[in-house]
């Protein structure tokens, strides 16, 4: 493992150059750009590897600012129960150095400058952030180095806190969450991690598109208008839904999510509208319908596109006049229901094919929502990744789950045909392969494990520092070609030399000999 070049030795800033700074902090900037502002701060105060801003989320912290980190912490989310270095610096009073090394560290693996080498933080202080006696967040920062911070003085790191304290809040952020304080009532039951897991109401990314698309759920999530949303299958339309639905004036209510593609045609009206006893064979007591459950909240409608036609005519009638009729009944019932559509189809050709509705297509397409592929929007693996890397360990028991920067690398160059869902997927299997049944134990996932298409092989580092290598003659490059074809099937074959040589069409012993070549240490098999 190539060593890091080490922080530049701390040199005292006078009061005036700290004032400036805090000046600089203080001026009229959008949020983003305040936040930013502080973590290039410190690090211009203080020299460490990394420093970030993250916001008290419940019980956990969310990052939203970095420098020295890579983009994937921004989908992370860091429980205080599992991450004692911010526990120890959120209950501080002030200024917190950490000075145990065995605890891990929340961006152990995560360094910017860390070239795949998964190098360990050993030198990590923060403090805690308040705004009227109650804490909102954390600012902490970390070096490689374990004596990196030891010619700081605490009067120093109180005068920087304070400078943290005061930039936060007078950003629109603190504002933001006093107002939902004001409107929740409590911070811990609003924003656990617990509901948001359950609400999944976030839609994540840091591309333009991602951008692009929460601004869209902003704008209509205010409304009562029906959307429309589309998109391949995997994208993430019911998130979007989900996000709708929480940041509009129904929060409170019930959201429903109804299949329609699930939906045989016979009973389709039923499960929406409701029917009364006796309404057709086997309809022994009288049932309300979707709609009804909904009163008052939000109903989604999964692939709408599905739906019968003699559905859609009834679909309409609520839309337009916000009355359903159960089957059997004589007389309409009045509902107040929000109605989102999702569909990966194209919803105009199917008008024109007389598969469906005009009328209801104008209906539910008063503002569209087009939630762009994957492939579109790269720049939000980083991000997607982090989220479902930490999922990942909570659902499997595992301990922190780090890639390495070849996984990162083939993440990114790959197309992803079936989206966001693909890549959660792809990194639950990668990490049942890696972690073997180990739980509470770290887990660190190559490209190999990810399974992805053979053809992918990502491109490897020049070296550990990022320097540009120089070119490699043809024989070098089909070697490592190969070196990294053959690990895989290794790897996928349980180490079992005859199981790569079937995955790659080969003789197993002409794989075996290729494999030595190479410096692959044989394996029975």
């Amino acid at each position: 493992m190539l060593p890091l070049p080490s922080p530049a030795p701390y040199v005292a800033l006078s009061s005036e150059q700290l004032l400036a700074v805090a000046t600089d902090l203080c001026a009229h900037l959008a949020e983003s750009d305040r936040f930013d502002r502080v973590v290039a701060a410190v690090r211009q105060l203080v020299p460490c590897d990394a420093a970030a801003l993250l916001r008290l989320d419940g019980d956990a912290l969310v990052p939203v600012a970095a420098s020295g980190l890579g983009a994937d912490v921004f989908g992370r989310r860091f429980a205080l129960t599992d991450q004692p270095r911010l526990a120890l610096i959120v209950a501080g009073d002030g200024p917190v150095r950490v000075r145990d090394h065995s605890l891990a560290d929340p961006f152990d693996g995560l360094l910017a400058s860390d070239p795949g080498a998964l190098q360990r933080v050993h030198a990590c202080m923060g403090v805690a952030l308040k705004v009227g006696g109650r804490v909102v967040g954390a600012l902490t920062i970390d070096a490689l180095q374990p004596r990196a911070f030891d010619a700081l003085d605490d009067a120093r790191l109180s005068l920087l806190a304070a400078v943290a304290a005061a930039a936060m809040h007078t950003g629109q952020l603190i504002g933001e969450l006093e107002r939902s304080y004001a409107k929740r009532g409590q911070v811990t039951q609003a924003m656990s991690r617990d509901a948001q897991e359950r609400a999944g109401a976030e839609f994540l990314g840091t591309s333009a598109a991602a951008l692009k698309v929460r601004d869209e759920i902003a704008l209509v999530a205010g409304s009562d208008l029906p959307v429309l949303i589309s998109g391949e299958t995997g994208v993430g339309k019911e998130v979007a839904a989900r996000a709708v639905h929480q940041q509009s004036a129904r929060r409170d209510q019930p959201l429903l999510v109804v299949n329609c593609a699930a939906l045989p045609d016979q009973v389709a009206e039923s499960e929406l509208f409701g029917h009364t006893r006796g309404a057709f064979t086997g309809a022994s007591d009288a049932r309300p319908g979707r709609f009804e459950v909904a009163d008052g909240g939000t109903l989604l409608l999964d692939e709408v596109g599905e739906l019968p036609l003699a559905v859609q005519a009834k679909l309409l009638r609520v839309l337009q006049f916000g009355e359903i009729q159960r089957l059997g009944a004589d007389r309409p019932t009045r509902v107040d229901v929000r109605v989102l559509a999702a569909t990966n189809r194209n919803l105009a050709s199917e008008v024109q094919a007389g598969r469906f509705r005009a009328d209801l297509y104008h209906r539910l397409a008063v503002f569209p929502l087009e939630i762009p592929p994957l492939r579109q929007r790269r720049a939000d693996v980083d991000v997607l990744t982090g989220w479902f890397a930490d999922r990942v360990r909570v659902r499997l028991g595992l301990g922190p789950v780090r890639l390495t920067l070849a996984a990162r690398q083939a993440l990114q160059a790959y197309d992803w045909p079936g989206n966001v869902r693909e890549l959660e997927h792809v990194l639950l299997r990668a990490a049942v392969r890696s972690a073997r049944g180990a739980r509470g134990a770290a887990v660190v996932l190559d490209w190999p494990e990810l399974d992805l298409p053979a053809t992918l092989v990502p491109p490897q580092p020049a070296d550990a520092l990022g320097a540009t290598a120089e070119p490699q003659d043809l024989r070098a490059m089909v070697d490592q070609y190969e070196r990294s074809l053959i690990a895989q099937a290794l790897s996928q074959g349980g180490g079992s030399y005859a199981a790569a040589a079937r995955r790659l069409g080969v003789d197993r012993g002409n794989l075996y000999r290729t494999a030595k070549r190479l410096g692959l240490t044989p394996a029975a098999g």
